[in-house]
């Protein structure tokens, strides 16, 4: 009994060694069946990986170089607003509407032509036109300039009390000073103009103007008169006697009786 066991045990363990070389013989085989295909495979695979490596190796060095840019954008971003601070606060020292100068001063200055149109038929006939004297120079000093336009800030009108600015705007009240400009340069070019080239009524202004800049107080500085006053934006109405309130309030403007006339001159703001 005990020899049959010993020779069934024998038998399995050749068996499972005969099994076990057998797998061997199958797995060296198999090894060795398409050497060349497996070559190209794992070589295939090997620069796969490589140019993984190398696009991830790039993702990192993208990574640090934004991580770098970091605070430059900060910086960048902080100027900008700055930047965008400023603008606004410039913005809100021009008004949106500009009339042009022009056509205030051209209301005064057509009238310089109409004079020039009988010279020349006297000229055509021969008759002598009899010399005329012209405007006495005024004593001041010539060539005052452009008046400037010393525009009010949004600080300036806030600072003002609720009953004074009423329904007043930034920009309705910087319009009414470029009116007010324009009104003063046209009385400028007018005492500066050759009489020659003035009508009758504009003689009889220009001289007027010329004795009103002589005064004491007005002398040398840009002003104008009531009776300029003609828009575009400022006008003899509430509303404009309360933006004359305001600027004289605001030092831009200073109000005095010469003659019949109201005169009101264009001042500096401190």
């Amino acid at each position: 009994m005990d020899v049959k066991q010993a020779g069934l045990s024998l038998d399995t363990l050749v068996s499972s060694f005969n099994t076990r070389i057998a797998e061997l013989q199958d797995l060296v085989v198999a090894r060795n069946m398409y050497p060349a295909s497996s070559v190209t495979d794992l070589s295939a695979v090997d620069a796969t990986l490589k140019a993984m490596e190398l696009q991830l190796q790039q993702i990192k060095d993208r990574l640090r170089e934004e991580t770098l840019a970091i605070p430059k954008a900060k910086k960048l971003i902080q100027a900008s607003l700055q930047q965008q601070k400023k603008l606004q606060n410039m913005s809100a020292y021009v008004p949106s509407y500009f009339p042009e100068r022009e056509k205030v001063i051209d209301q005064d200055s057509n009238q310089c032509s109409v004079m020039e149109e009988p010279a020349r038929h006297a000229h055509t006939f021969g008759i002598q036109e009899p010399k005329e004297e012209p405007l006495p120079p005024p004593k001041e000093k010539k060539g005052r300039g452009a008046p400037p336009l010393w525009y009010i800030t949004s600080t300036e009108l806030d600072s003002l009390s609720s009953y004074m600015r009423g329904r007043l705007t930034l920009d309705k009240i910087n319009a009414a000073i470029n009116d007010m400009a324009a009104y003063a340069e046209a009385n400028s070019q007018l005492m500066t103009a050759p009489r020659k080239k003035l009508t009758e009524s504009a003689l009889e202004k220009a001289l007027e103007i010329r004795e009103i800049g002589m005064t004491e107080g007005v002398k040398g500085k840009h002003f104008f008169l009531e009776t300029d006053v003609k828009g575009p934006t400022l006008k003899l109405d509430n509303t404009g006697k309360a933006i004359f309130t305001v600027l004289r309030h605001l030092g831009r403007l200073s109000e005095s009786r010469i003659g019949h006339h109201r005169v009101f001159i264009l001042l500096k703001p401190h």
